[in-house]
């Protein structure tokens, strides 16, 4: 018996169906004897999933929202103790007078008051790392700048009278 008989009569007939449905070219081949019986069992071999891909679960967390750093209060408004006037990740913005800092560096008015921005000369202390990582690096002559945020306290002038103790 040759292979294309044995492959023939293995192979379920459903698989010969859907070869012909599928490749009427290649059979139409096969009976004109172009394909040698041998390859002929090949096309009859073809298996369809049974179930579809449900792809990967990679790379999901691109569509997140920001998380909202940056300063909350400008230059000249005026601002309650306890309001927040920045949130950030480093110190981008440095505490100045009357400015209290959180532990995740939130930086925060601790009177009542306007605030201020300012840029100030900054010298890090001498046996600090960032004097000697940062500095080292920096051309000779080079001052360095930051950003701080202050506030200016109000006047309580004229709002309390003084009593006398009797």
């Amino acid at each position: 018996m040759s292979n294309a008989l044995l492959l023939s009569f293995f192979l379920p007939l459903r698989y010969w169906v859907w070869a012909c449905f599928l490749m009427p070219s290649s059979v139409s081949l096969l009976f004109s004897g172009l394909l040698s019986p041998h390859q002929s069992g090949l096309l009859g071999s073809i298996r369809f999933a049974s179930k579809k891909s449900g792809g990967s679960a990679k790379n999901h967390g691109g569509n997140s929202p920001g998380r909202r750093y940056g300063y909350k209060k400008q230059d000249g408004n005026f601002v309650h103790a306890g309001n927040i006037l920045a949130t950030q990740r480093f110190l981008r913005y440095h505490p100045g007078a009357h400015v209290g800092v959180g532990n995740n560096n939130t930086l925060y008015a601790l009177e009542d008051g306007e605030v201020r921005f300012t840029k100030e000369i900054y010298v890090p202390p001498p046996r600090s790392s960032e004097a000697s990582t940062v500095i080292t690096r920096l051309p000779k002559g080079t001052l360095l700048y930051k950003t701080f945020i202050n506030v200016l306290p109000v006047k309580q002038g004229g709002k309390f009278s003084l009593v006398d103790m009797v």
